[in-house]
């Protein structure tokens, strides 16, 4: 791990491999250690460099200040896209780090090759003005305010587990490894900021013009997958929309053989 100064903001990354380049933006709770097992794979054939997003582990952050956001977060990977001449780099984004991708790409999109979005947040819009459809785009939402409810009744470790089950399905947290409890745990601080979000309007999301890889789990929450779909039908560039067989949300980490097949096969013409 090695830090670079981006945005005015020290980053920590994790890079391997020569080649193309390849960034991978993080979910929600999480940092660089939750693509562990993507790093060593793709950088076999790509420059691969993981991050950690402003305030998340290995910072210790209060809490303090309105810089955590995803436009924030998306300049500073403009930045170390252009200080580590990386220009353009094929991006991968899990769940809120897809929103910080999408941000990025429609920001900075010389800066963008292609677009990996597993599970992507800020789709929100994409979903039918529907009963059904506004109750979807309430989950999320809601998800994050039992996380702050829980973070404020003091117990870390309880706020962790009912998050994970939330996106995971039930028992997802007794099922994490140690280390994978302790990336949560090491992030958990940010939460409630990773609330904050955008609300991607279908126009921007249409005018994306680099090729696209669309990613779910087979038992991800319900509503990725219409999102993903109406993604689909907007958006010419989309290439394919990939489910990781018997993985939840966190597909790159409980089915990693299939998710990194899935993201070279994507790459090599992309």
């Amino acid at each position: 791990m090695e830090r670079v100064l981006a945005n005015g903001y020290p980053l920590a990354i994790r890079q391997a491999g020569r080649g193309p380049a390849l960034v991978l933006l993080h979910g929600s709770l999480n940092d660089l250690r939750a693509f562990d097992a993507q790093v060593d794979a793709l950088a076999l054939s790509y420059r691969v460099v993981a991050v950690s997003l402003r305030h998340c582990w290995p910072d210790a952050w209060d809490g303090r200040g309105d810089d955590f956001t995803v436009a924030t977060h998306a300049d500073d990977v403009a930045a170390l896209v252009a200080t580590l001449d990386l220009s353009p780099a094929h991006v991968v984004g899990h769940s809120r780090g897809g929103a910080v991708a999408i941000d990025l790409a429609l920001r900075h999109p010389a800066l963008v090759r292609s677009l990996v979005l597993a599970d992507p947040g800020g789709l929100e819009a994409l979903l039918p003005e529907t009963p059904q459809g506004r109750a979807q785009a309430a989950q999320t939402a809601a998800m994050f305010a039992r996380l702050a409810d829980d973070l404020a009744a003091g117990d870390a470790v309880a706020a962790a587990r009912r998050f994970a089950d939330a996106l995971g399905g039930p028992g997802t947290w007794d099922r994490r490894t140690d280390a994978q409890r302790a990336i949560v745990l090491d992030n958990v601080a940010t939460g409630p900021h990773c609330a904050e979000r955008p609300r991607f309007a279908r126009a921007d999301l249409a005018s994306l013009a680099m090729p696209l890889l669309l990613v779910t789990g087979e038992r991800s929450p319900a509503h990725y997958r219409p999102m993903l779909e109406a993604l689909a039908g907007c958006n010419d560039r989309v290439r394919a929309l990939v489910t990781i067989p018997g993985a939840a949300h966190a597909m790159n980490r409980e089915q990693p053989a299939a998710f990194n097949a899935a993201v070279l096969e994507f790459l090599r013409t992309a």
